[in-house]
């Protein structure tokens, strides 16, 4: 405690040393990894660009942000009259929300790229109140609303866990970092339940937390091994929301964790999303879910987003920067400086080099990055996926000849990603008549997922970014029919059609239902458009399964024959294929002096390894570097 204590008067002691005395500075305190200093005189700190907030920053080497000194703050009437005056029309301004513990002001606006920052400073300057601008979502979002809400009405326990955070983030080292090793809890030589633990002297992070989607008893990470114990863990970071990157993330708190998660903004909102339906559908099949609605509130409060670029202290001695990953909305690769210059991880996570219709490709240009953890989904040499352009032809024709057979689609996807670029496939298919003006029937999910899409267009492509500025909705067509639990029965009568269900490995799910009413109906089409684990149903029945056991409505076992068409298109997966892996690790800038192999298959990773460490790819890249492929439950010292 004296050394917390210590660093803060020290923090205190060099802002005051650092600013001009007629800053009238009122109070110094920690907001999270950020240190908040509390002045009558805001506009000193932030005119000439903020050269004086930079200055600060540069001497106490700390992220700082400028609140208003609360006993001089406009009263929120008046500042409402301020606001309104000061957001353009066009900005469609929409609701106004205060926080008097912060003295920030949420302000919602339809279009919050025409908010100018010369406006947000003056109602700063005017009202003495932090204008925080919210994107109010196009079409309605349950899960926008609710994490917003969550916030607004939790905010003194949302304030209170910022300021134990800035204390721990900032407390003073009793080790020197002179060590640094990786522990794989998950995902090493397989796919699923990813989870990366960093350890050095002074501190433990986790590297994403996911479930295995097989769920033969192994679904969770191994938690259990000695080098891992939640109350030493300083932090979590998440790279993206599929389950087998988040699916273990409630469970921490379940168990007693209490700290910070970090992950970008669409990640916190998808994740509470499918999180909440990880429990439901658990529910709804009688299995007992590893956490509640309640460890899934929890880790909503105590998570910190960040934006790409940002640089954050998580513990002392680390920073924490996100990169774009490409593979769904708000996914992000983890860039951790760590000690003075000693070395620098890059984690992946789930990554795609190549630009799609809905997202920017990876991000490949670091700092400084002396080690790279990189995915291997797609590692072998016949992982040579088509482009999309190929995938979405060869859609067209499996939708066509299903169609004229007057037979249904069916495309098992996941709601995150694949949902939304299938959908956006089809949708341009139909335009340039390709396919038939057919339904295309989806989950409410999957139309919720669209419109967390809507609410983050600054994460989309230019094309989506450019079409949700313009006040378009890609993800909406008079086609799409969105359905609900009690409607499955009658959808399939509506033929012929498409229908885009969950899960998109068969593991759960509406999709099976679907699957189970169509199985015997020759005449219509089964699709795989997602990579398929070993051990799903899905990755079964492309080996070959065409007898599968149901459940039907009252319960009973039912087995079919599955007589659908069975196809699997490649091209519209989040991953890189072979050929992209290599030449991520081919551009990535610097070049790294360890590259560590995860997230793939036994024979995947194995196969890839030696490509990497062979002289044929040393010759032709001009690259030299050691490759690992550690299993589950071991341990790599990196320095």
């Amino acid at each position: 405690m004296e050394s917390i204590v210590a660093v803060a008067r020290e923090i205190r002691e060099a802002i005051f040393s650092t600013v001009p005395r007629d800053t009238e500075i009122t109070k110094v305190d920690f907001e999270g990894p950020k240190v908040a200093i509390y002045t009558r005189r805001p506009q000193v700190f932030l005119e000439n660009d903020g050269e004086l907030v930079k200055k600060i920053a540069k001497t106490i080497k700390k992220r700082v942000i400028i609140r208003g000194d609360p006993e001089k703050r406009k009263s929120e009437k008046e500042t409402e009259e301020v606001i309104e005056k000061l957001i353009p029309e066009e900005a469609g301004l929409k609701n106004v929300y205060f926080n008097d513990i912060t003295g920030e002001v949420e302000i919602e606006v339809l279009f919050p790229e025409k908010v100018t920052q010369d406006a947000l400073n003056a109602i700063f300057f005017e009202t003495l109140w932090t204008p925080r601008v919210l994107r109010r979502p196009p079409v309605h979002s349950r899960t926008v609303k609710e994490i917003r809400d969550l916030y607004r009405a939790s905010k003194q326990e949302r304030i209170d866990f910022l300021k134990k955070l800035g204390y721990k983030v900032y407390r003073k080292p009793i080790f020197p970092t002179q060590m640094v090793r990786i522990v794989s809890l998950g995902a090493a030589r397989e796919v699923g339940r990813s989870a990366i633990l960093v350890q050095t002297p002074e501190a433990n992070i986790l590297m994403d937390a996911g479930l295995k989607p097989t769920g033969n008893g192994d679904e969770l990470p191994l938690f259990d091994l000695p080098e891992f114990d939640v109350d030493d863990l300083d932090a979590v970071v998440i790279t993206h929301a599929h389950l087998d990157h988040i699916g273990a993330l409630p469970a921490l708190f379940k168990h007693g964790y209490k700290g910070p998660v970090y992950m970008t903004e669409p990640t916190l909102h998808l994740a509470k999303l499918l999180l909440e339906d990880y429990v439901k559908v658990s529910e709804r099949e009688g299995k007992d879910p590893l956490y509640s609605m309640r460890d899934v509130n929890s880790f909503i409060l105590n998570t910190y987003t960040l934006t790409y670029g940002e640089v954050t202290d998580i513990a002392p001695e680390i920073r924490l920067t996100f990169y774009r990953a490409g593979h769904i909305l708000g996914s992000a690769m983890i860039h951790l400086h760590i000690g003075d210059g000693l070395i620098n991880i890059v984690y992946t996570g789930d990554v795609k080099y190549a630009r799609t219709m809905l997202l920017d490709p990876a991000y490949n240009k670091f700092p400084r990055a002396e080690v790279l953890i990189i995915e291997s989904t797609y590692g072998s040499k016949t992982d040579i996926l088509p482009s999309e352009d190929d995938a979405k032809l060869e859609l067209g024709k499996i939708v066509l000849e299903t169609a004229q057979r007057n037979g249904i689609v069916l495309i098992p996807v996941l709601a995150v990603g694949r949902a939304q670029e299938v959908l956006l496939a089809l949708l341009d298919l139909m335009k340039k008549q390709a396919i038939p003006q057919l339904p295309i029937f989806i989950e409410g999910m999957i139309d919720e997922v669209s419109a967390v899409h809507m609410t983050f267009p600054e994460y989309l492509s230019a094309t989506i970014r450019g079409m949700i500025y313009n006040d378009e909705n890609p993800f909406t067509s008079e086609n799409i029919h969105v359905i609900r639990g009690e409607a499955r029965e009658d959808v399939i009568e509506k033929k012929p059609a498409i229908i885009l269900a969950t899960s998109g490995m068969l593991t759960g799910g509406p999709v099976l239902d679907y699957l189970r009413m169509l199985a015997d109906d020759e005449n219509s089409s089964l699709v795989f458009v997602s990579y398929q684990v070993e051990g799903t149903l899905g990755r079964k029945i492309l080996g070959g399964l065409r007898k599968i056991t149901f459940s039907d409505p009252s319960g009973k076992a039912i087995t079919k024959d599955l007589k659908m068409q069975v196809y699997r298109v490649e091209g519209f997966s989040g991953h890189s294929d072979r050929r992209q892996l290599e030449a991520f690790i081919r551009r990535m800038e610097p070049t790294p002096k360890t590259v560590i192999l995860n997230h793939g298959e036994t024979s995947k990773i194995d196969e890839f390894m030696r490509y990497l460490g062979s002289e044929w790819f040393k010759k032709k890249s001009g690259l030299s570097f050691e490759v690992r492929a550690p299993q589950n439950a071991e341990s790599i010292r990196l320095v």
